[in-house]
């Protein structure tokens, strides 16, 4: 539980995204710089990174924002941020993909699930076969 000025509050959103045409291009020092970027902006505005994910295909985040930032606004901030520093560091991005990110992602509340149980879902994914169908 986090609290606030005038609130108490626990919210947990689990984000999924894929790069453009599901790129595989997130491995070795691509994925250790988006895991960085992807903690700096989330610590600059008070969310809390409770697990994050990255396959080459695909990028789970679960995490815990303030209330007063809706998910699709907090999953915005963070492709633009990623998709600005990466493609300025690896040109190879820029040359393979027209734009990063698509505009689709998917965020979803954790609800009752506890937090741990998610985080456990979102670091052990690249331990289970994949079903093909590329959902969170």
């Amino acid at each position: 539980m986090r609290a606030s000025a005038g609130a108490a509050y626990d919210l947990g959103y689990r984000v999924v995204w894929c790069p453009t045409y599901r790129c595989p291009a997130f491995g070795g020092r691509v994925k250790d710089r988006f895991k960085e970027l992807i903690r700096a902006e989330a610590g600059e505005h008070g969310w809390e990174v409770v697990a994050l994910g990255v396959m080459p295909g695909q990028l789970r985040l679960f995490v815990k924002p303030c209330p007063t930032n809706s998910p699709s606004s907090m999953a915005g901030r963070l492709k633009g941020f990623t998709s600005h520093h990466l493609r300025a560091e690896f040109g190879h991005l820029r040359s393979r993909l027209p734009a990063l990110w698509p505009r689709p992602c998917r965020v979803a509340t954790a609800g009752a699930v506890p937090a741990e149980t998610v985080r456990r879902s979102i670091e052990t994914q690249d331990e289970r076969p994949s079903t093909g169908g590329g959902g969170a």
